[in-house]
């Protein structure tokens, strides 16, 4: 496993993680990640969640990191990867999914992005589905810590549409793709899970 690609963040918060979303896909079948980045995420919950299929997507630069994990981990209900760039419409046939993650996207994506993701889910999730979105956020404007205020005056500072979203941003993007706000989870290092559901 050493030789794999691997993002330190990923093997610090994944337990955390864990035990958050647990209980939230405790009931569903398959959930579609969004942006699964190095592939960690999905090799660590797949094999601690088995009655749920996990569905991989990413950019495709991005896969052969995401199918080095996926092969490693050996778990039956890992899928993927699937090339998926939330801006394209109409989207890659994903199957029936009834939940969706993302970890560490909101903020990477520009906001057109952002919103294509949600609207995106939005088409695809059915009633009552979680969406459970992993990052750092604002709140009513102000960021919750130093840390992510100059984190996110460097994605900022990089001028490609980067940068940590406030949370009543999100809360109008996602009304208007179909969710609700359930509930805003704690995370370590001031990050927050967003837990979105389907109207």
């Amino acid at each position: 496993m050493n030789a794999l690609p691997c993002s330190p963040a990923c093997e610090r918060n994944r337990e955390p993680i864990l035990q958050c979303i647990r209980p939230l896909l405790a009931d569903r079948r398959r959930v579609v990640e969004i942006g699964s980045g190095t592939g960690q995420h999905a090799a660590w919950f797949a094999p601690r969640l088995p009655a749920l299929a996990w569905l991989t997507t990413d950019l495709a630069e991005n896969h052969a990191a995401i199918r080095a994990w996926v092969e490693a981990s050996g778990a039956p209900n890992l899928e993927g990867p699937l090339r998926l760039d939330v801006r394209d419409e109409p989207w890659p046939e994903l199957g029936a999914v009834d939940a969706a993650f993302s970890a560490n996207t909101a903020h990477i994506m520009p906001e057109p992005a952002v919103v294509a993701m949600f609207a995106g889910l939005g088409r695809r999730l059915p009633a009552g589905a979680p969406f459970c979105l992993y990052g750092p956020f604002m709140e009513q404007g102000r960021h919750v810590s130093a840390g992510n205020e100059a984190f996110d005056a460097d994605l900022r500072a990089r001028g490609t549409g980067m940068g940590v979203r406030d949370l009543g941003w999100l809360l109008q993007v996602a009304a208007v793709a179909g969710f609700d706000l359930e509930a805003v989870e704690p995370m370590p290092a001031n990050n927050r899970v967003l837990v979105w559901r389907k109207k």
